[in-house]
């Protein structure tokens, strides 16, 4: 679920940081392009449907990770991916699973810290790019969010996955110049 820079224009850093969130508000509500499930080969959040949904049939941490993010227990799976990359540090999927899960929990900074070891990692890869593109658009950073967004487009350019976020990016560009006047 890992967008572009936010004009300096706007007075005081805290008028920037609400016009930030507005414009994540605005790219969530669209249609969770997030795209960092996908990059780990899991969809959007599946509905529990009972008592055994809780529980996964491994004590692979890196599984778990996976399981526990695809359900939406971001909390859950950021501790299981931790241990994953704790355990195998040169884990690429584990390090991407990490920072989904980091950006879900709204710590990008720890999320930017785990995306730049999946770059050391696996190298500059359009699944990658995307999702740290993902992720500097909600957090409103729309500059930022385009250079990785065409970055992985060079990469992959008939890529939907990175096309759709190309348009909530321009959507939530709009939403934010429009919501500025």
């Amino acid at each position: 679920m890992h967008i572009e820079p936010v004009p300096a224009t706007i007075e005081g850093a805290g008028v920037r940081r609400l016009w930030g969130l507005s414009a994540a508000a605005v790219v969530l509500l669209l249609g969770a392009g997030c795209q960092s499930l996908d990059l780990i080969g899991v969809g959007p959040p599946a509905p529990a449907t009972g008592f055994e949904d809780m529980f996964v049939n491994t004590n692979e941490p890196a599984i778990v990770g996976r399981k526990q993010l695809e359900r939406g227990n971001y909390g859950l799976a950021e501790r299981y991916f931790r241990q994953a990359v704790e355990a195998n540090p040169s884990d690429l999927d584990s390090w991407i699973g990490l920072a989904a899960s980091y950006d879900n929990l709204k710590r990008f900074d720890l999320a930017d810290r785990a995306y730049e070891q999946a770059l050391r990692l696996g190298g500059r890869l359009a699944r990658l790019l995307n999702n740290r593109g993902y992720s500097f658009m909600v957090r409103g950073d729309f500059a930022r969010a385009r250079t990785a967004f065409n970055e992985a487009l060079a990469l992959e350019p008939n890529n939907e996955v990175i096309l759709n976020n190309m348009k909530l990016l321009a959507a939530a560009e709009a939403k934010f110049r429009s919501g500025r006047a």
